[in-house]
């Protein structure tokens, strides 16, 4: 299947599970994610229309930012280990795996020397899988508290990474938790503007992500394949 039509594929797919949910279309947003894919397929992916890459490591990124980092916009959406903020701040406008208070501190700091603010996305294990990272849902509201003061990283809304089911629907209740999570958050004005995104879902559950809410859906193999480079 052409790249062209993976993404028309999944655009059905995402305008479907809209109207069943009673959303609209432009509150979902297309992370295309490119981590097993070449510079060239990278490429190919804004050459179409897609604007929202989304990489995983600073090392596997690097090469395809350097050469297409003035195209599109970056999504840093993987776990960022403190060291290499200073590799990604600048190039990166949204970063969706804010986990812990040492990252808060270190974006900060290097988005102040460069006098720029961040986007990020709080990034909650709502499933409670040991092997994913994220806060426990029940700390989210004293670590916006403890971040509250920081003026270049600006949380915007709340991520999360369901577990892999062979059944889709199995995922709604992390993918509705989250929502409410946020909700709830929102109801206790945590923030200085209300928390407005759902970054959720992926290749294998994103249109029961959609239903629940979400407004960044992140797509790897279902929309550019799979490509060792």
């Amino acid at each position: 299947m052409s790249l062209l039509e993976r993404m028309d594929q999944v655009q059905q797919r995402i305008a479907e599970a809209c109207r069943r949910s009673g959303r609209d279309r432009q509150d979902v947003n297309i992370i295309a994610v490119t981590k097993y894919v070449s510079l060239e397929r990278t490429a190919a992916v804004l050459d179409h229309g897609l604007q929202h890459i989304g990489e995983n490591r600073w090392q596997d990124a690097k090469s395809k930012w350097e050469a297409l980092g003035d195209r599109g916009t970056w999504h840093f959406i993987g776990h960022l280990q403190t060291n290499k903020v200073k590799d990604v701040i600048d190039k990166f406008r949204y970063i969706h795996s804010l986990d812990r208070l040492s990252l808060a501190k270190e974006l900060e700091k290097k988005a102040a020397a460069l006098n720029i603010q961040i986007s990020a996305f709080l990034q909650v294990n709502i499933s409670g899988e040991e092997s994913k990272y994220g806060l426990p849902p029940e700390e989210a509201a004293g670590f916006l508290k403890s971040i509250s003061s920081l003026e270049h990283v600006r949380v915007i809304g709340l991520m999360t990474m369901a577990p892999y089911e062979s059944e889709a629907e199995d995922t709604r209740p992390v993918f509705r938790g989250l929502r409410q999570l946020r909700d709830e958050l929102n109801r206790q004005a945590l923030t200085a503007e209300p928390l407005t995104e759902l970054s959720m879902g992926m290749s294998n559950d994103f249109e029961v992500a959609i239903e629940e809410g979400a407004t960044w859906v992140r797509l790897g193999s279902i929309l550019v394949g799979k490509e060792e480079e």
